[in-house]
């Protein structure tokens, strides 16, 4: 009997230890529910949902094959060898296969079980599944991890001119075993279903993950590059969940993007390029989180920015975190996070920024709000997007650049769709005053819209401030250090 442990990888089609498993002989599959272990991680109610969804989806799919889908509970992961070794003596299994992941706390596991199974003399088989291209494989002349992005992608391109990763064979059905699957829990305790309105926005299964990539690649893809930083249209793919929960696999999406481009990944269709290269700034962070364990330990990948001020301002992180910051582009982005547990990329970027540079609040801060929210959320691109966008990251944002949020707001929401989509008391405001409060006095008064709780000017300087003298800092001075040892070390680590 072979066993395959699904995790990040919900899908029967081009799911590499699933083909592998079945072409070993009879299949099994477990999941396991690791409720402890994900509020530790901050995974977000809807993000439990969702997965919990695309289970029952997979188990139908499994089903058809003849692989029983076994639930087992393993409260936190350092359970994980013990519940699996019970799976495989109960059902006599001779191999594990499960595909990898890169996080400390999923590779602490991962090895765990490994040395576990493998002394009682079951066979572990790990695969490169989630990437398309296996971490440590792309590296500069040195032998290190890349930190540039553009350098990262030039050696990417490189790689598949030579040869793309290929799609995995669809098992066939195998035999019926005796062995009946579980059900699908509704819920897992500790996390509220989200409501209905939000399931509605993300439905579940390889079919409906299938359906918005051909969608996406026959509508929007050639526009791609102009359309994806505007919020109020639907000019983004909006496939990240299926991507996080591994519902869709990235080989899937790049040789659907080359047969729409005739095969090319580096000319062609403008925005298709584009696209691919957002695919390849997700394999980027991956590949930095197994390169440098620290940044999914809570720490900064730019080790000197640890000793930045951090201001320790709870009413104005609330006022941020329920998008009551009287700065519109801002507090309609939240409210989209909080309604959907989607944002679109461009302000993702643009909140954090606000929140990390005019604020002057910790990016963790941020980080942690996002991936308790977001359905879509991954350690390594939510990650890679807070430390760019506080400067603290590899391949980051100059500190001197500053996103100014009315700027943006009136560059990228011209007509103030967006806004009056997410902030309906700002409805009654014409083009030009919807964006943002002028110096001369507040706009808003009449319309319950709060007052802005920062000066842009000001607080830009601030931030300014703080990171020309970062250099004259030492670690062990920064006011908040004491702080994040005590709260955050443990944090994925």
């Amino acid at each position: 009997m072979q066993l395959i442990w699904l995790r990040s990888d919900l899908r029967v089609h081009d799911n590499t230890a699933l083909t592998a498993a079945c072409e070993q002989g009879p299949t099994l599959a477990v999941w396991l529910v690791s409720a402890s272990q994900w509020r530790s991680h901050d995974d977000a109610p809807c993000k439990i949902d969702f997965w919990l969804r695309n289970l029952n989806a997979l188990k139908a799919q499994l089903a058809t094959l003849k692989i029983p889908l076994l639930i087992r509970e393993a409260d936190t992961w350092d359970q994980a060898p013990e519940v699996l070794m019970h799976i495989c003596r109960e059902y006599q299994v001779q191999a594990l296969h499960l595909n990898e992941e890169y996080g400390v706390n999923e590779q602490r596991r991962d090895h765990a079980v490994s040395d576990a199974l493998t002394q009682a003399g079951i066979a572990v088989h790990c695969y490169l599944d989630q990437l398309l291209f296996k971490p440590g494989s792309i590296l500069t002349r040195s032998g290190g991890y890349f930190q540039v992005f553009s350098q990262f992608r030039k050696v990417c391109y490189e790689r598949l001119h030579l040869g793309l990763p290929s799609l995995q064979r669809t098992p066939a059905p195998q035999a019926s075993l005796a062995i009946r699957s579980d059900e699908i829990p509704s819920h897992v305790p500790g996390f509220a279903p989200p409501t209905d309105s939000l399931r509605e926005l993300w439905p579940a299964g390889e079919d409906e993950a299938h359906a918005r990539l051909q969608r996406f690649i026959d509508e929007a893809v050639d526009d791609y590059q102009q359309q994806r930083d505007i919020p109020a249209t639907a000019g983004t793919s909006q496939l990240s969940p299926y991507l996080a929960a591994g519902v869709l696999s990235p080989r899937q999406c790049l040789h659907r993007a080359l047969a729409h481009n005739h095969g090319e990944f580096d000319s062609g269709s403008a925005g298709l390029v584009t696209w691919i290269n957002e695919l390849l700034w997700r394999e980027f962070y991956k590949h930095i989180l197994n390169g440098y364990p620290r940044v999914s330990q809570h720490r900064a990948f730019r080790q000197e920015t640890e000793a930045l001020p951090w201001r320790y301002a709870p009413e104005e992180l609330k006022a941020w975190q329920e998008g009551r910051t009287g700065f519109p582009i801002i507090d309609a982005a939240m409210r989209q996070l909080l309604a959907t547990g989607w944002m679109h990329n461009r302000l993702r970027m643009v909140v954090a920024m606000f929140l990390t540079k005019n604020l002057l609040i910790d990016w963790r801060e941020g980080e942690r709000f996002f991936m308790r929210h977001l359905i879509d959320g991954d350690l390594a691109a939510n990650n890679g997007g807070w430390q760019w966008s506080a400067s603290t990251g590899t391949d980051a944002v100059p500190y001197f650049r500053l996103f100014n949020p009315i700027s943006q707001s009136r560059r990228f929401d011209a007509e103030g769709r967006f806004i009056k989509t997410w902030l309906p008391e700002l409805a009654a405001f014409d083009k030009k005053t919807v964006h943002g409060p002028m110096p001369t006095g507040d706009l808003f008064a009449t319309s319950n819209y709060p007052q802005p709780i920062v000066d842009l000017g000001s607080s830009r300087e601030r931030a300014l401030i703080a990171f020309k003298n970062l250099s004259s800092r030492q670690l062990k001075d920064s006011p908040l250090e004491h702080l994040h040892r005590q709260t955050h070390m443990d944090y994925r680590g």
